[in-house]
């Protein structure tokens, strides 16, 4: 993990699998499998359960999609995973950006499946389209959580914005994959979770993860519950008998968890339909 570790902080692109510490980064950097953070470490939103620093962020920097490339095609990468920061400061909230990225990945490193992770563009058709005609092969947005408690922990965005967001990409590009995680443990009901489910597969939505929420610090929301292994599994066959192609649920999956995984099984048994 030594070299990996190098040639991202030599690349001066952040990863969420850094940056967040997440559980499961040894064994997807093994998988061949990387998520980066673009367009600044400042977000324009201040979630009540993430640790992104809330400020005015920085103009975006010109040459980063081809150090991201560069950076990918030197890991060797299967599969990237592209996020960033809310940018309501931009005319474009980003999408542009995100479309500059996924065109220098195509071209450095051709073979490299790319999933993007941005935010809701407030559910703006034109910057929506704007990434999805730069051809990620996976398109993902996460809810995040159950709509009674969405305006509590996400205060500047919106449940049905973000279900809005998905069914507008399935509405431009109807064999584009898309994708949201859930979170758990904020105080939602089961019952809760399954019409978050529902909700998704209204939309057409994919592949959903379902993971537990744990405080990043003691500034964030606290958690209200922690769900076993077995309420885990529990939810998994839920969203699998509702008609997900792709899902993982359980305690330290995070939005990216098997991503590579998830997404060739479902590619294989397209080509067979």
């Amino acid at each position: 993990m030594g070299v990996t570790c190098q040639v991202v902080s030599a690349s001066g692109v952040a990863t969420v699998c850094q940056e967040a510490r997440c559980p499961n980064q040894s064994e997807c950097w093994a998988h061949k499998t990387a998520t980066f953070m673009i367009l600044g470490d400042r977000c324009t939103r201040r979630c009540r359960f993430c640790a992104v620093t809330s400020a005015r962020p920085e103009l975006p920097a010109t040459d980063e999609p081809d150090r991201l490339a560069e950076a990918v095609a030197e890991l060797g990468l299967k599969h990237a995973v592209i996020t960033a920061v809310a940018r309501d400061d931009l005319a474009d909230e980003g999408a542009g950006h995100f479309a500059l990225c996924i065109q220098s990945l195509r071209v450095r490193v051709p073979a490299v499946t790319i999933e993007v992770l941005p935010a809701d563009f407030h559910a703006r058709r034109d910057c929506i389209k704007m990434v999805i005609d730069a051809n990620p092969d996976v398109y993902n947005h996460n809810t995040e959580t159950v709509e009674r408690i969405s305006p509590v922990v996400r205060p500047q965005a919106d449940y049905r914005r973000s279900l809005e967001a998905l069914r507008l990409v399935k509405e431009l590009h109807n064999d584009m994959m898309t994708k949201s995680g859930l979170m758990v443990g904020l105080g939602e009901t089961v019952d809760e979770i399954h019409q978050t489910l529902a909700d998704l597969r209204d939309v057409g939505c994919d592949i959903v993860t379902i993971g537990q929420y744990l405080q990043p610090s003691p500034k964030q929301t606290p958690i209200v519950k922690f769900y076993t292994p077995q309420e885990f599994e529990e939810l998994g066959a839920v969203a699998r008998k509702m008609g997900f192609a792709g899902v993982a649920s359980a305690p330290f999956v995070r939005s990216s968890y098997n991503a590579i995984d998830i997404y060739e099984r479902i590619r294989q048994r397209r080509k067979t339909e």
